[in-house]
């Protein structure tokens, strides 16, 4: 019988213990996902390399066998303004510490005691469970497009297994609002508003798989957030930052999309450093693109923030 490759169904619930199954549910855990993808067997093989007297191959040992998966999640809120958003989870396997407070859920990195994860990818009647999983996320914001968080993880292998496919509720996710001029009020830049082309935002967490004698783990051991930002290019007189980046000064960042509350996903950075703008073009306007390097406080923890709300 052939599979369907579009009958896919995503779960994830944070764990308890490290590397115990939470058991998602499709009741309770679905994801409602966009563009996902896995990676089933990844790792390494060692061919026992043979003394014969013939020629041909030998068998190859996997090691340190894995999976990883990635998808996009539309980037809006809970519904409810105060209410940790249905994607939740993930952000916090992605070494996001969540916060709940009156009237928003703020999501802060961490340096230690990450959350994990159990994914469950479904895949037709095909079970693949990743235990232990731990990711990364960014943030693709451009006008006249859906927002969307990319995640990637990777999870511990467990054996791929036949089963139903869950039934999955996506009630707790809402339906999200485009990138426009009404459905984001605000962007921000060193201070200042800009008109906008494209914003994006990259965690870049460094996910390594350990498989040691006494332990196997996927570890976020390190993060380099980056990014990249369009606007149009403003007259020198009015903002240089050519010389802004040539002095290695840093500034703030915000961007808040959506209007109602209950739906408004808001990112926050304090110390943003501007990297080598270049000039470029949009429907005959001068456009200036630049990298952007979030830096922590010497408080440390604090290089960005997500807000739902």
């Amino acid at each position: 019988m052939a599979l369907k490759f579009r009958k896919k169904v995503l779960l994830a619930k944070v764990e308890s213990t490290y590397g115990v199954d939470a058991t998602p549910t499709g009741a309770a855990n679905a994801i409602l996902v966009h563009d996902l993808s896995i990676s089933p067997m990844e790792g390494d093989t060692v061919s026992r390399d043979l003394v014969r007297p013939t020629l041909g191959n030998d068998v190859q040992i996997h090691v340190g066998t894995h999976v990883s998966v990635e998808f996009d999640v539309e980037a809006a809120g809970s519904g409810s303004a105060g209410t940790a958003p249905a994607y939740g989870p993930l952000l916090r396997a992605c070494g996001l510490a969540e916060s709940l407070l009156t009237g928003r859920v703020e999501y802060d990195p961490v340096s230690g005691g990450e959350d994990s994860a159990t994914i469950y990818f479904n895949l037709d009647g095909q079970k693949h469970p990743m235990l232990g999983s731990r990711g990364t996320v960014s943030l693709k914001a451009d006008p006249k497009g859906i927002p969307y968080f990319h995640f990637k993880f990777t999870g511990l292998w467990s054996d791929p297994l036949t089963a139903a496919d869950p039934t999955p509720d996506f009630s707790a996710f809402t339906q999200p609002l485009a990138v426009t001029n009404d459905n984001t009020p605000t962007f921000t830049l060193h201070g200042s508003a800009w008109p906008m082309y494209g914003f994006s935002f990259d965690q870049a967490n460094q996910v390594i798989y350990r498989n040691l004698v006494g332990e196997e783990s996927v570890q976020i051991t390190d993060r380099a957030p980056t990014g990249q930002v369009t606007i149009q290019a403003p007259v020198l007189s009015t903002k240089n930052f050519f010389t802004t980046a040539k002095a290695n000064a840093t500034g703030a960042v915000q961007l808040v999309h959506g209007v109602s509350a209950g739906n408004i996903v808001q990112f926050d950075a304090s110390w943003v450093q501007l990297l080598q703008p270049q000039y470029g073009e949009s429907d005959g306007v001068a456009t200036l693109q630049m990298g952007l390097s979030f830096i922590p406080s010497s408080a440390g923890d604090d290089d960005f923030k997500i807000t739902v709300k």
